[in-house]
Protein backbone atom coordinates (compact mmCIF):
# COMPACT_ATOMS: atom_id res chain seq x y z
CA UNK A 1 0.00 0.00 0.00
CA UNK A 2 1.71 3.55 -0.59
CA UNK A 3 2.30 5.65 2.02
CA UNK A 4 0.40 8.83 2.53
CA UNK A 5 2.99 12.07 2.33
CA UNK A 6 0.92 15.73 3.49
CA UNK A 7 3.03 18.81 2.83
CA UNK A 8 2.47 21.54 4.29
CA UNK A 9 3.90 24.39 2.57
CA UNK A 10 4.39 28.38 3.23
CA UNK A 11 4.76 28.42 -0.61
CA UNK A 12 3.35 26.95 -3.54
CA UNK A 13 4.15 28.07 -7.49
CA UNK A 14 2.42 29.34 -9.56
CA UNK A 15 0.21 30.77 -6.52
CA UNK A 16 2.67 33.10 -4.94
CA UNK A 17 6.05 34.61 -6.44
CA UNK A 18 8.61 31.75 -7.70
CA UNK A 19 11.26 31.40 -4.98
CA UNK A 20 13.02 28.23 -4.44
CA UNK A 21 10.78 27.22 -1.43
CA UNK A 22 7.57 27.84 -4.10
CA UNK A 23 9.63 25.60 -7.11
CA UNK A 24 10.08 23.30 -4.24
CA UNK A 25 6.56 23.57 -2.68
CA UNK A 26 5.13 22.53 -6.17
CA UNK A 27 7.82 20.17 -7.48
CA UNK A 28 8.80 18.16 -4.00
CA UNK A 29 4.50 16.64 -4.01
CA UNK A 30 4.59 16.02 -7.61
CA UNK A 31 8.25 14.10 -7.43
CA UNK A 32 6.80 11.97 -4.42
CA UNK A 33 3.60 11.46 -6.21
CA UNK A 34 5.55 9.83 -9.05
CA UNK A 35 7.93 7.83 -6.82
CA UNK A 36 4.45 5.98 -5.57
CA UNK A 37 3.67 8.14 -2.68
CA UNK A 38 -0.32 9.20 -2.13
CA UNK A 39 -0.05 13.07 -1.57
CA UNK A 40 -2.09 16.33 -0.09
CA UNK A 41 -0.78 19.63 -0.28
CA UNK A 42 -1.84 22.80 2.13
CA UNK A 43 -0.77 26.49 2.03
CA UNK A 44 -2.15 29.82 3.50
CA UNK A 45 -4.37 31.83 1.15
CA UNK A 46 -2.27 34.26 1.59
CA UNK A 47 -3.63 37.59 0.54
CA UNK A 48 -1.65 38.04 -2.45
CA UNK A 49 -3.50 34.95 -3.95
CA UNK A 50 -5.78 35.95 -7.05
CA UNK A 51 -8.97 33.67 -6.36
CA UNK A 52 -10.27 33.98 -9.97
CA UNK A 53 -6.56 33.24 -11.94
CA UNK A 54 -5.84 30.52 -9.35
CA UNK A 55 -9.40 29.19 -10.19
CA UNK A 56 -10.02 28.60 -5.86
CA UNK A 57 -13.50 27.76 -4.75
CA UNK A 58 -14.69 27.32 -1.26
CA UNK A 59 -14.96 23.28 -0.20
CA UNK A 60 -18.06 24.49 2.18
CA UNK A 61 -18.36 21.11 3.56
CA UNK A 62 -14.86 21.42 4.87
CA UNK A 63 -15.49 25.11 6.03
CA UNK A 64 -17.28 26.34 9.10
CA UNK A 65 -15.22 25.60 11.90
CA UNK A 66 -13.93 28.26 14.65
CA UNK A 67 -10.28 28.03 16.07
CA UNK A 68 -10.01 29.62 19.35
CA UNK A 69 -6.34 31.34 19.65
CA UNK A 70 -5.92 33.44 22.53
CA UNK A 71 -9.45 33.70 23.62
CA UNK A 72 -10.44 35.67 19.88
CA UNK A 73 -12.86 32.75 17.98
CA UNK A 74 -11.53 32.85 14.46
CA UNK A 75 -13.50 31.18 11.61
CA UNK A 76 -11.55 28.58 9.51
CA UNK A 77 -12.40 28.50 5.51
CA UNK A 78 -11.15 25.81 3.41
CA UNK A 79 -10.60 26.50 -0.32
CA UNK A 80 -9.29 24.37 -3.13
CA UNK A 81 -7.71 24.30 -6.46
CA UNK A 82 -5.29 22.45 -9.04
CA UNK A 83 -2.23 23.07 -10.66
CA UNK A 84 -3.35 23.05 -14.37
CA UNK A 85 -0.02 21.47 -15.43
CA UNK A 86 -0.08 18.71 -12.91
CA UNK A 87 -3.48 18.36 -11.46
CA UNK A 88 -2.08 18.22 -8.14
CA UNK A 89 -4.83 19.36 -5.88
CA UNK A 90 -3.89 22.58 -3.01
CA UNK A 91 -6.25 22.94 0.02
CA UNK A 92 -5.91 26.56 1.10
CA UNK A 93 -6.37 27.37 4.99
CA UNK A 94 -8.36 31.00 5.09
CA UNK A 95 -9.76 33.07 7.76
CA UNK A 96 -10.19 37.12 7.33
CA UNK A 97 -8.27 38.24 10.50
CA UNK A 98 -4.97 36.39 9.47
CA UNK A 99 -5.29 36.00 5.54
CA UNK A 100 -7.19 38.08 3.86
CA UNK A 101 -5.63 41.21 2.22
CA UNK A 102 -2.60 40.02 3.63
CA UNK A 103 0.50 39.30 2.75
CA UNK A 104 3.24 36.49 3.81
CA UNK A 105 5.27 37.37 6.64
CA UNK A 106 5.73 41.70 6.70
CA UNK A 107 3.08 44.17 4.87
CA UNK A 108 3.40 46.12 1.87
CA UNK A 109 5.90 48.56 3.80
CA UNK A 110 8.26 45.48 4.89
CA UNK A 111 7.31 45.36 8.19
CA UNK A 112 7.02 41.91 10.19
CA UNK A 113 3.23 41.33 11.17
CA UNK A 114 3.32 41.45 15.26
CA UNK A 115 0.77 38.34 15.06
CA UNK A 116 3.05 35.86 12.72
CA UNK A 117 2.43 33.80 15.91
CA UNK A 118 -0.96 33.61 15.63
CA UNK A 119 -1.05 33.25 12.14
CA UNK A 120 1.19 29.88 12.37
CA UNK A 121 -0.87 28.79 15.26
CA UNK A 122 -3.80 28.80 13.19
CA UNK A 123 -2.48 27.64 10.32
CA UNK A 124 -1.37 24.67 11.94
CA UNK A 125 -4.74 23.67 13.55
CA UNK A 126 -6.48 24.11 10.53
CA UNK A 127 -4.42 21.77 8.27
CA UNK A 128 -5.21 19.46 10.78
CA UNK A 129 -8.74 19.97 12.03
CA UNK A 130 -9.16 19.34 8.34
CA UNK A 131 -6.55 16.30 7.40
CA UNK A 132 -9.15 14.61 9.94
CA UNK A 133 -12.39 16.07 7.91
CA UNK A 134 -10.96 14.69 5.45
CA UNK A 135 -10.66 11.44 6.83
CA UNK A 136 -7.05 10.43 5.32
CA UNK A 137 -4.79 9.15 7.61
CA UNK A 138 -1.15 10.41 6.45
CA UNK A 139 2.20 8.47 7.29
CA UNK A 140 4.48 11.05 7.21
CA UNK A 141 4.06 15.05 7.42
CA UNK A 142 6.81 17.33 5.40
CA UNK A 143 6.67 21.41 6.72
CA UNK A 144 8.25 23.84 4.65
CA UNK A 145 8.06 26.99 5.94
CA UNK A 146 8.05 29.11 9.24
CA UNK A 147 4.39 29.47 8.82
CA UNK A 148 4.11 25.30 8.97
CA UNK A 149 6.37 25.41 12.38
CA UNK A 150 4.05 24.69 14.73
CA UNK A 151 2.87 21.29 13.49
CA UNK A 152 5.38 19.12 14.68
CA UNK A 153 4.63 20.40 18.08
CA UNK A 154 1.21 19.85 17.94
CA UNK A 155 1.50 16.28 16.01
CA UNK A 156 3.84 15.09 19.32
CA UNK A 157 1.00 16.38 21.73
CA UNK A 158 -2.19 17.85 21.00
CA UNK A 159 -2.90 15.72 18.57
CA UNK A 160 -0.79 12.65 19.53
CA UNK A 161 -4.08 10.76 20.75
CA UNK A 162 -5.94 11.55 16.92
CA UNK A 163 -6.60 8.36 15.24
CA UNK A 164 -5.37 10.28 12.01
CA UNK A 165 -2.36 11.54 13.41
CA UNK A 166 -1.11 8.96 16.02
CA UNK A 167 1.47 7.10 13.49
CA UNK A 168 2.25 9.42 11.45
CA UNK A 169 6.07 10.84 11.21
CA UNK A 170 6.79 14.19 10.69
CA UNK A 171 9.71 15.66 8.32
CA UNK A 172 10.73 19.65 9.28
CA UNK A 173 12.41 21.44 6.26
CA UNK A 174 14.54 24.23 7.54
CA UNK A 175 15.17 27.26 5.12
CA UNK A 176 16.84 30.48 5.61
CA UNK A 177 16.09 32.61 8.27
CA UNK A 178 12.45 34.26 6.77
CA UNK A 179 11.88 36.38 9.98
CA UNK A 180 13.78 39.01 11.75
CA UNK A 181 11.41 39.45 14.21
CA UNK A 182 9.35 38.45 17.53
CA UNK A 183 6.37 36.10 16.81
CA UNK A 184 4.80 37.82 19.48
CA UNK A 185 5.26 38.06 23.42
CA UNK A 186 2.47 35.77 24.13
CA UNK A 187 3.26 33.49 21.36
CA UNK A 188 3.46 30.41 24.51
CA UNK A 189 -0.05 31.45 25.66
CA UNK A 190 -1.70 31.40 22.20
CA UNK A 191 0.06 27.90 21.23
CA UNK A 192 -1.75 26.44 24.05
CA UNK A 193 -4.21 23.56 23.00
CA UNK A 194 -5.07 20.39 25.13
CA UNK A 195 -1.69 18.89 25.97
CA UNK A 196 0.41 21.65 24.03
CA UNK A 197 0.90 23.76 26.68
CA UNK A 198 3.29 26.70 27.75
CA UNK A 199 5.20 24.34 30.31
CA UNK A 200 6.67 22.48 27.44
CA UNK A 201 8.41 24.98 25.63
CA UNK A 202 10.40 26.69 29.17
CA UNK A 203 13.39 26.00 27.75
CA UNK A 204 12.83 28.29 24.41
CA UNK A 205 13.44 31.90 24.89
CA UNK A 206 10.62 33.73 25.67
CA UNK A 207 11.03 36.23 22.79
CA UNK A 208 9.83 33.56 20.68
CA UNK A 209 11.77 34.41 16.89
CA UNK A 210 12.70 32.13 13.96
CA UNK A 211 15.36 30.31 15.55
CA UNK A 212 13.51 29.44 18.74
CA UNK A 213 10.47 28.40 15.94
CA UNK A 214 13.21 26.10 14.12
CA UNK A 215 14.44 24.83 17.36
CA UNK A 216 10.83 23.61 18.34
CA UNK A 217 10.09 22.05 15.33
CA UNK A 218 13.26 20.02 15.00
CA UNK A 219 13.09 19.04 18.64
CA UNK A 220 9.24 17.66 17.83
CA UNK A 221 9.80 16.07 14.42
CA UNK A 222 11.56 12.52 13.19
CA UNK A 223 13.84 14.19 10.67
CA UNK A 224 14.82 17.28 9.32
CA UNK A 225 15.67 18.72 6.04
CA UNK A 226 18.44 21.63 4.91
CA UNK A 227 16.33 22.50 2.68
CA UNK A 228 18.41 25.11 0.86
CA UNK A 229 21.87 26.63 1.02
CA UNK A 230 22.39 29.50 3.84
CA UNK A 231 20.84 27.46 6.39
CA UNK A 232 21.48 28.87 9.51
CA UNK A 233 24.31 26.61 10.93
CA UNK A 234 23.35 26.70 14.55
CA UNK A 235 20.09 24.68 13.45
CA UNK A 236 21.62 22.17 11.45
CA UNK A 237 24.74 21.25 14.19
CA UNK A 238 21.15 21.68 16.86
CA UNK A 239 19.75 18.98 14.97
CA UNK A 240 22.93 16.54 14.50
CA UNK A 241 23.44 16.93 18.29
CA UNK A 242 19.54 15.87 18.86
CA UNK A 243 20.79 12.78 16.73
CA UNK A 244 17.87 13.38 13.99
CA UNK A 245 17.66 12.03 10.25
CA UNK A 246 19.38 14.50 8.52
CA UNK A 247 19.16 15.41 4.63
CA UNK A 248 21.87 18.04 4.04
CA UNK A 249 20.93 20.20 0.88
CA UNK A 250 20.65 17.22 -2.27
CA UNK A 251 20.92 20.28 -4.76
CA UNK A 252 18.28 19.89 -7.91
CA UNK A 253 18.45 16.16 -7.43
CA UNK A 254 16.14 16.30 -4.64
CA UNK A 255 13.64 13.21 -5.15
CA UNK A 256 15.81 10.29 -4.45
CA UNK A 257 17.36 12.00 -1.06
CA UNK A 258 13.68 13.05 0.03
CA UNK A 259 12.34 9.95 -0.70
CA UNK A 260 15.05 7.70 1.44
CA UNK A 261 14.33 10.09 3.96
CA UNK A 262 10.21 10.04 3.78
CA UNK A 263 11.34 5.96 4.06
CA UNK A 264 14.13 5.94 6.88
CA UNK A 265 11.43 7.90 9.01
CA UNK A 266 8.58 5.65 8.43
CA UNK A 267 10.00 1.89 7.20
CA UNK A 268 7.85 -0.57 5.66
CA UNK A 269 6.53 -3.31 7.95
CA UNK A 270 7.32 -6.26 8.34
Amino acid sequence: MAKKVLFINQEVDPYVAETHMSIMGRELPQKMQEAGFEIRTFMPKWGTINERRGQLHEVIRLSGMNLIIDDSDHPLIIKVASIPTTRQQIYFIDNDDYFNRRQMSTDEKGVEYTDNGERAIFFARGVLETVKKLRWQPDVIVCQGWVSAVVPFYIKTAYAEEPSFADSKVICAIYPSELKGSLGHNFKQCVEYREATPDKLTEYGDNFDFVELAKMAIDYSDGVVEAAEGVNAELIKYAEDKNKPLLCFPGDDFAEPYAKLINEVCPDED
